[in-house]
């Protein structure tokens, strides 16, 4: 079988397995003393073989998945109307590049793949999946499920824990070093007083005895279980023993003289040649880890521990024993951070005397002076990778299930490795140690357990490997010696050789090759020596022998000691070592022995010195005492030390060599007694026992078969029960199975018949009620081990059948099963689920781990025999267990189908019927939906997650990207939108994380499929498609994007899913619940996921102060603990509690996954528009409501940028498609929410949604021009930007306290400017991705194109009138109660803009009515309610709709001309949805009629009264409502009276007055330089007006403004006026009557009657200005001008307004003689209309008399008649005479003649009149008039004559 890996889809290629090659110690040479003939031995071939052969391991059993490179996301940008983060983010990359500091996170990326397929369409978003489950760990997800298989690493020889490797890298001292050091190095745990490993031996030669070519130094490499303060490093130094009288060690102590003297140089180096032996120098411990530190937790290690902080694994951020990112690819820890300290050790403390390691610990022992010298070593922690053999991933690089596809760097993480390793250990000299600690290894994560150090370092052996309760891996045997003392009677210079012997015949005899050398390299030898002890009577000794042992031992091999005394001198030639003795120590009796063994020393060997029997002729030292003290140390995997186990050895080699009689009861015995061997020993020899026992099933018999079966339960149960770990599957039983187990290499026939066999026989008798014993309990424990050997098996065999036929890139055919086989498989597996079953009802946990077993067996077949064989098994289980059943049922069968469709592909596994393509996922599909009807909510929750979980290992696996791969996986579960459109109200019942999880997967669907199945969805019902866009609905609110700030509450949800456990707490409740984990873990870390740098600072650097090495969990975690405690405290909290980095990056993602459902929406939106404008599909295609409600969906949420760049066009395209139905009448709200959307983004900040808001409006207008009227888009327009108006913030405050147009505003109405601006129009569709003639194409059906830009303009102007009413409006805010008479102008003016609507029309007349009526302007007030009755009246005329006809709207509009006849037109047009003639009755007109009437008359115009009653009268009549009737006739009586009143009244009745102003200066805005007439109540005189208009516009003045009035008349120069000033100009005027001669030149008499009667309906006004030309302020009569000033106001009073704008002004100038004959004829004029008046009765005397007098009084009497006598004396008299022209003279005459004639005739009339009091008055009169006659007869003599 190859190395390479499975790399196809369902993995049951040729090379499924993978082989992963041994490292043992040994380097896999067995020794040669192992190489005897081992046929004779089958369990020591069993063993080696078991040891030796590689491992096989099934790639695809844990599943396979190979991760996509993970998406990247940009930020999505979501604007509000006042944002424009989009240009920010622009600038700010700008500014970002030119710093060239740009993060990869932030860095603009290319959205998702897009397929390069042209047949495919292009996405218009990425997918949401990647964004909802952003950081999905397929090994995590896997690992949820319930019995969930996880992967063990192998367990290599030494462990897990540390591995520390140790490099001597000098030895000085201050006295020099001359001659050579050796020492040894050990780890030793002080507190225990034990070697943990073996000696690793070093040298250090002085410079001129090294060799030119020696090698590096080797390292010694150790392994640790755990840190812990007992455990040090024990390093010994020897040197050449001391020459007798030669220079002593104590040199290198002493403190003078310091260094060596030449002399004594010379010697030592000459000494050293010569003395081949050594003795004991100095020793020193160096403690590994500090105090401080808790075995498990690791703190900063003190500084005299080479361990510190960056190595104990123990700072911040990488603890050793808490594993903090699943890397590698089976989610084992993969640690790199190389990381090496050196250690200079100076403590080395001098010996006197040789000595035994226990006697150095002695606390009674002397100090010696310490050696003035430094050892430094080179000490580096390595993590012994628990993933070490498994790591080697098929290219050699680490997978790497990436935790974050958020980071594009992820995968830079892990070089590739070199190689793929799996040919031995390499002696690649990757040497990548940093010595500053920050090293990172050169090939990613160790992947070999060898290749990071060179091969000729040294690996110590672990002694703790042989008390282990683990299970031998690799192949060790040999025995450790250590000699311990020798106790004499003299002293002696002794030392001890070491020899093993094969027998004990002949003593010349050469010794076994055994002894392992001190020198690395150098080949095994036949004896090896201690070091010497100098001149002790009891010789101690510290050294370790180790020695290989032969495989097999007979009683005669033996350890020869040979005792020597050496002299220190140097006589002629080197000192030669003298035997003393010998000692031996057969193997057989003592290997075993861990205590100390004493021996006699015997003086000389004779032949056959091992038998008793010689004993005697022996001579002895010490008198036969046992002097010499050992202890031996076996350390061996092929000889148990347990007896039992070696018999069962024994007889199984019997059994297989047929040595033994036939019916094998030794062997039964053998296999029984192993129940009771105890349980290390059975662990340490468990592989190959296993072995033995399944070969056993395999080939043995009948009885041999089950006494195999029960034994191997038993074995298999004592393991599980008794092991460390509680995992369900055993760790070093999953190690058998999944690595060891290779079905004996295929030298003998597979196992799994033979198993099924005996199991199903167990389990068919247990069915029919045989009492099985106890036995079966624990087979169903156990059941998941045998189930993983029988399909391991059988995968074997299916590889090995085909391994040689098979062409290269093809998948290995399935198996099938044979017959018999397959039915006692199936048996079985029928009894087991009927176990299930029936525990499952009791409740026990049994049942579900069962079950997980029995899913997993189904899942592995997947691959290898027959689908149909698989389906008979599959069938059968859902047979058991279909339909809704019990809750613990329910759950075990979800726990089945979970397991079973993680499978890599869904096998196609055909059901019964032949169409039935894929019965697991029909099955899996209905079996969700009734779990969602089901009452248990965790199974819900459950099951909603399984299906997300399935799309997404489909939708990130690289295998399975083609597009058509993602077709088909979208068809198989498209059935599944079809079962929830069938049964809506079950997806309703979910609650909202589940109804999220549904609809990511409906989406994910849908969005893979191909139109022709999308359509399948659409074409059953019209109820059905809604329901479909209900969904789609569903998406775009669930997954809409809120800001933070809109309150994300936890409890956001319905319900809370039950959980099993305390959930974790909840960061985000769009995303997917895994994210609530991911981030909890990366909160816990404190750790920036992936793509740090390797020591995290840049977490430090934001938060130095909150991740303290001594706090497991950060303060964050903690924060976010608390808050989550709280119940229902906020998501927002949690997320504020989260480190900065993971904050964005869940805000990332949200964003983005807000934008992809959007945007998948909006693609399925527009599919399905396609379709129904080809009506391939069934829904309403009157209304259309599907697609009207999406787009009214996503105009209503929050939607990012992107989303409306891509909607746009779609837009445009739906309505080309189906315009006429989207605008006709059904489709109003439709409308009128588009429009308002439309407004609302034309408000937008971002000109890129802007824009694209006008084009929208530009679509709209389009439509409209085809489709409906476009004064209804009219209305609608309106009524939106009425509504817009409320919601919108119109103005803004500036800084001094004004206020100003807002930002929302300018950019409205650029945006309304731009709608009509036809020179810019091409290049914004073209940004917007139109074509340049979108607006300009004419619909189908539809022969000329109806686009017109002047209707455009003139729609956009009547909205921007709108616009800027409204603004003017709130402009006002602030000035609103002092500024009357703005306020009433701005309500006016909205109430015009927004004309077109009479709703909002009226209500703005009626805010209009309700402040005239503040101010007490009744008659405003009464003409507001007049033009709300007019457009009632209006439009029901034009309806033909009730009693009204056009005369009667013309007689209204005498009254209030506003009633204007254009407003009717659009009454129709203006029904919309809410809005129109619907509140327009006939009894809403009556109402406002006699409102106007009650304010008429409250104004005193009793006239308008009349006309209005004339008006309701009608009603009346045709009600026949005949109480009214008579009111109303009373009514009209009074109104009659009171005008007769008022006509009769001497004082002329004025209803108001009226005055002129003019404001000149530029505070006053838009007023400046314009003029207005005010009408005011009639009592306010000029100074009121004055008051209260300074007042008003005081307060506008700021400080460089000042506020005057000017105090005349005349016309003002505004050049001419100081700038900083402003002034008003306030004038009393007189309102023109219509047929006044405004030429006429007499004085106006306002009391003239011929006004009352008609109607006080004005809108021309005068006022006289008398002037002087010749520059004099004041002249005479004869300089004196008058001007009189006409002005006509823009409408006429009363007026909806209190004040009028001017719109033209004449003036007419009369000269001085003009003036004067006026003055004249305007007394003539006044003292005959007192004489014709008509009185009614001739008993009403006394007014006229008193008029007459009065008027008289003014005329004749003597003191007054300075009036006619001062013209005489002006005009007549001397010169201005000769300056009249005629024609004036004559005239001046007549006037004087004629009013001298009317005043006699009143003095006769007077004369006629009075009664005796008035006579004298009378007298005065004549006497006045004859002597005014008597005046002017000197100017005029004819007047003598006249009168």
């Amino acid at each position: 079988m190859d190395n390479n890996v499975a790399s196809n889809g369902n993995g049951g290629g040729g090379d499924r397995f993978r082989r992963i090659p041994r490292h043992s110690l040994a380097h896999l040479k067995l020794d040669p003393l192992l190489d005897d003939n081992l046929e004779q031995w089958p369990h020591l071939t069993e063993l080696v073989q078991c040891y030796r052969s590689d491992w096989i391991k099934d790639d695809n059993k844990y599943g396979h998945y190979e991760s996509i490179s993970p998406v990247s996301f940009q930020n999505q940008i979501f604007e509000g109307p006042d944002t424009d983060i989009e240009t920010e983010m622009r600038l700010a990359s700008a500014r970002q590049i030119k710093a060239e500091d740009a993060t990869d996170d932030d860095m603009p990326s290319s959205s998702g793949r897009q397929f390069t397929n042209s047949n495919f369409t292009k996405h218009f978003g990425q997918s949401p999946l990647p964004a909802y489950e952003p950081a999905f760990d397929w090994g995590n997800e896997r690992s949820m499920i319930f019995g969930q298989r996880i992967p063990e690493t192998p367990t290599t020889h030494y462990g897990s824990g540390l591995k520390i490797s140790v490099k001597v890298l000098s030895l000085s001292f201050q006295a020099g070093l001359v001659e050579p050091f050796y020492g040894t190095i050990c780890v030793y745990n002080r507190e225990r007083r034990e070697k943990l490993s073996e000696d690793f031996y070093f040298s250090v030669l002085p410079s001129e005895m090294q060799d030119a070519k020696v090698p590096l130094e080797p390292c010694g490499i150790f392994y640790l279980d755990a840190p812990s303060a007992s455990i040090c490093l024990l390093i010994q130094l020897e040197k050449p023993a001391t020459e007798e009288g030669g220079v002593t060690p104590s040199v290198y102590s002493r403190k003078e003289p310091v260094h060596l003297t030449e002399r004594e140089r010379q010697k030592l180096q000459v000494w050293s040649r010569v003395m081949p032996y050594r003795e004991s120098f100095a020793w020193a411990i160096v403690p590994l880890f500090d105090n401080s530190i808790a075995a498990a937790s690791g703190g900063s290690a003190s500084p005299s521990s080479p361990l510190a902080p960056s190595m104990s694994g123990s700072s911040s951020h990488e603890g050793v024993f808490e594993p903090i990112a699943k890397v590698t690819s089976d989610g084992k820890l993969g640690y790199s951070s190389g990381s090496s300290v050196i250690v200079e050790i100076s403590n080395l403390n001098k010996v006197k005397e040789s000595y035994t390691e226990e006697s150095l610990q002695d606390p009674k022992r002397k100090v010696h002076k310490p050696v003035k010298g430094v050892l430094k070593l080179e000490i580096e922690k390595h993590q012994t990778l628990l993933a070490e053999v498994e790591n080697v991933s098929e290219v050699g690089s680490v997978t790497n299930d990436s935790l974050d596809p958020g980071d594009p760097n992820a995968d830079t993480m892990f070089p590739k490795s070199p190689g793929n390793g799996l040919d031995g250990p390499q002696s690649s000299n990757s040497k990548w140690i940093a010595i500053d600690g920050k090293g990172v290894s050169g090939n990613g994560s160790n992947t070999q357990g060898n290749l990071d150090f060179c091969a000729d370092d040294f690996q110590a052996f672990d002694f703790r490997t042989t008390m282990r309760n683990e299970p031998f891996l690799q192949l060790f045997h040999c025995l450790y010696v250590y000699p311990l003392t020798v106790n004499l009677s003299r002293k002696r210079n002794l030392f001890i050789r070491v020899e093993l012997r094969k027998d004990d015949a002949d003593a010349r005899r050469q010794p076994l090759e055994a002894m392992h050398p001190r020198e690395r390299g150098s080949s095994l030898q036949k004896c090896a020596h201690t070091e010497v002890a100098v001149g002790a009577r009891v010789a101690c000794y510290h050294d370790e022998i180790k020695v290989s042992l032969p495989a097999v031992w007979t009683p005669l091999h033996h350890l020869l000691f040979t005792f020597f005394h050496v002299d220190l001198q140097t006589k002629l030639e080197a000192p030669k070592p003298v035997v003393i003795g010998y000692a031996s120590l057969p193997l057989s009796t003592h290997a075993q022995l861990r205590s100390e063994i004493s021996l006699p020393i015997m003086r000389e060997l004779v032949p056959h010195y091992l038998l008793d029997s010689g004993k005697e002729r022996l001579d002895y030292l010490e008198d036969g005492k046992n002097i010499f003290k050992l202890r031996l140390r076996l350390c061996s995997s092929l000889y148990p030390i347990n007896e039992r186990i070696r018999d069962f050895f024994l007889e199984y080699d019997r059994h297989t060599l047929r040595t033994s009689p036939p019916w094998g009861s030794e062997l039964l015995e053998a296999i029984n007694s192993l129940k009771n061997v105890d349980s290390t020993a059975l662990l340490q020899f468990l592989h190959p026992i296993l072995n033995m026992l399944l070969h056993l099933i395999g080939n043995g018999g009948e009885t041999l078969q089950v006494a195999a079966f029960r034994a191997m339960v038993n074995i298999l149960t004592r393991v599980q029960q008794e092991s460390v770990d509680d995992a369900e599957r055993n760790r070093s039983l999953v190690n058998y199975v999944d690595y060891a187990f290779d079905d004996f290499g295929g030298r003998q026939p597979p196992v799994y018949p033979g198993l099924s066999t005996v199991w199903g026989s167990l389990a068919r008798s247990k069915a029919k009620g045989y009492r099985v014993g106890p036995v079966y309990d624990d087979v169903l424990a156990m059941a998941w081990f045998f189930l993983e050997l029988i399909v391991k098996s059988m995968a074997l065999e299916q590889t090995r059948l085909f391994h040689h036929s098979l062409p290269l890139d093809e998948d290995v055919p399935p198996m099938q099963l044979k017959d018999g086989v397959f039915r006692c498989i199936i048996q079985l597996y029928d009894c087991l689920l009927t176990e299930v079953h029936e525990r499952c009802k009791k409740g026990l946990s049994l049942a579900k781990r069962l079950n997980s077993s029995l899913a997993f067996f189904c899942y592995d077949l997947l691959s290898i025999i027959e689908p149909r064989q698989n389906f008979e098994l599959v069938s059968l289980y859902l047979d058991k267990f279909s339909g809704v059943c019990q809750s613990a049922l329910h759950d075990c069968k979800l726990i089945f189908l979970q397991i079973i469709c993680d499978h890599d592909l869904f096998v196609e596994m055909p059901g019964r019927d032949p169409s039935d393509r894929n019965y697991l996922s029909s099955v899996l599909i209905q079996e969700l939906f009734l779990t969602w009807d089901h009452d248990d909510l965790s199974q819900r929750a459950k099951a909603a997650r399984i299906l997300v979980v399935l799309l997404c290992k489909h939708e990130f696996d690289a295998r399975y990207q083609k597009p058509e791969d993602k077709l088909y996986i979208a068809q198989l579960y498209f059935p599944l939108i079809g079962q929830i459109l069938d049964e809506m109200p079950v997806f309703y019942n979910l609650n909202a994380t589940e109804k999220r999880e549904v609809l990511i997967v409906i989406l994910q669907i849908v969005r893979n499929l191909d139109d022709a199945s999308v359509v399948k969805a659409w074409q059953q019902s019209i109820a059905r498609t809604r329901l479909f866009f209900k969904l789609m609905e569903e998406c775009l609110v669930l997954f809409e994007h809120r800001k933070p700030a809109d309150g994300m509450l936890i409890g956001s949800s319905s319900r809370n899913p039950v959980g099993d456990g305390p959930t974790s707490p909840k960061y985000s409740d769009k995303l997917s619940p895994a994210i609530n984990n991911y981030l909890s873990e990366a909160s816990r870390q404190e750790v920036r996921p992936q793509g740090t740098p390797e020591n995290g600072y840049l977490w430090q650097r934001v938060n130095s102060q909150l991740s303290s090495p001594s706090q497991p969990y950060s303060l964050r975690e903690a924060l976010a603990q608390a808050q989550s405690s709280r119940i229902g405290a906020s998501a927002q909290a949690l997320r504020e509690s989260l480190h900065p980095i993971l904050r964005q990056k869940l805000e990332l993602w949200e964003e983005n996954l807000s934008a992809a459902v959007s945007l998948q929406v909006l693609e399925i939106s527009e599919k399905f528009s396609l379709m129904a404008a080809s009506h391939s599909i069934a829904t309403d295609y009157a209304k259309l409501d599907c697609l009207s409600s999406i787009i009214m969906s996503f105009f209503s949420r929050n939607q990012p940028l992107a989303f409306w760049k891509a909607f746009l066009p779609v837009f445009n395209h739906v309505f080309d498609l189906h315009g006429a139905k989207l605008m006709a009448r059904e489709n109003d709200r439709f409308l009128k929410q588009v429009a308002f959307h439309l407004l609302r983004l034309a408000v937008f900040r971002n000109d890129n949604i802007r824009k694209r808001a006008v084009i929208g409006l530009q679509i709209l207008v389009r439509s409209s021009f085809y489709f409906m009227q476009t004064a209804r888009l009219r209305v609608m327009l309106t009524i939106t930007l009425s509504e817009l108006m409320s919601d919108m913030q119109v103005t803004q405050m500036k800084s001094d306290g004004t206020l100003e147009e807002s930002g929302e505003a300018r950019r409205l109405r650029k945006s309304l400017e731009e709608m009509a601006d036809e020179v810019k129009s091409s290049g914004l569709l073209k940004e917007c991705g139109l074509p340049e003639n979108a607006l300009l194409v004419t619909p189908e059906n539809f022969e000329e194109n109806r686009w017109s830009w002047s209707e455009v303009k003139s729609l956009s102007g009547s909205l921007l009138l709108a616009l800027d009413a409204s603004l003017e409006h709130a402009l006002l805010a602030t000035v609103m109660s002092m500024d009357r008479y703005a306020a009433a102008e701005s309500f006016y003016k909205l109430a015009i803009a927004f004309a077109p609507v009479p709703d909002l029309h009226i209500m703005w007349l009626l805010h209009l009515c309700d402040a005239h009526q503040e101010m007490q302007s009744w008659a405003e007030a009464a003409q507001c309610a007049v033009a709300v009755a007019g457009v009632v009246m209006q439009a029901l005329v034009a309806r033909k709709d009730g009693v009204w006809s056009k005369d009667h709207v013309t007689a209204l509009r005498k009254i209030c001309p506003m009633v204007s006849s254009e407003i009717t037109s659009e009454a129709s047009a203006a029904e919309v949805e809410g809005y129109g003639a619907s509140k327009l009755t006939v009894d809403s007109a009556v109402k406002y009629l006699q409102l106007a009437n009650k304010l008429f008359s409250q104004a005193e115009l009793y006239h308008f009264c009349a006309s209005i009653l004339e008006l309701v009268i009608p009603v009346y009549k045709s009600r026949r409502a005949y109480g009214q009737l008579a009111k109303c006739h009373t009514l009209l009586t009074n109104i009659y009276e009171s005008i007769l009143e008022q006509e009769s009244n001497p004082i002329p009745f004025t209803d108001a007055t009226y005055y002129r102003v003019g404001f000149y200066g530029e505070r006053f805005g838009k007023l400046d330089r314009k003029e207005y007439v005010y009408r005011e109540p009639r009592d306010v005189r000029l100074g009121d007006i004055m008051e209260k208009l300074s007042h008003i516009y005081e307060s506008r003045m700021d400080g460089n403004h000042t506020l005057h009035i000017i105090p005349d008349s005349r016309q003002v120069k505004a050049e001419e006026l100081q700038p900083g000033v402003c002034y008003l100009q306030i004038t009393a005027v007189d309102p023109v009557m219509e047929d006044e001669d405004l030429g006429s030149r007499r004085e106006r008499i306002f009391s003239l009657s011929a006004g009352t009667v008609r109607a006080r309906v004005f809108d021309r006004f005068l006022f006289d200005t008398p002037f002087t030309k010749n520059g004099k302020t004041q002249g005479g009569l004869e300089d004196q001008w008058k001007r009189r000033t006409v002005l006509q106001t823009e409408g006429s009073f009363p007026a909806l307004v209190n004040r009028l704008f001017v719109i033209k002004s004449e003036s007419l100038e009369f000269s001085p003689v003009e003036n004067a004959i006026g003055m004249i004829e305007t007394r003539t004029a006044a003292l005959r209309n007192e004489l014709e008046e008509p009185r009614s009765s001739e008993g009403d005397q006394l007014p006229r008399l008193q008029s007459l007098q009065r008027i008289l009084q003014g005329s004749v009497a003597v003191q007054v008649n300075s009036g006619v006598l001062s013209v005489c004396t002006a005009f007549l008299s001397g010169e201005p005479a000769t300056r009249l022209r005629s024609q004036e003279l004559q005239q001046l005459i007549a006037a004087l003649l004629e009013f001298m004639a009317v005043c006699k005739r009143a003095i006769r009339v007077h004369f006629r009149l009075i009664g005796e009091e008035d006579q004298d008055f009378h007298t005065q009169l004549v006497n006045g008039f004859q002597s005014l006659t008597a005046e002017l007869s000197h100017y005029i003599p004819a007047i003598l004559s006249e009168l």
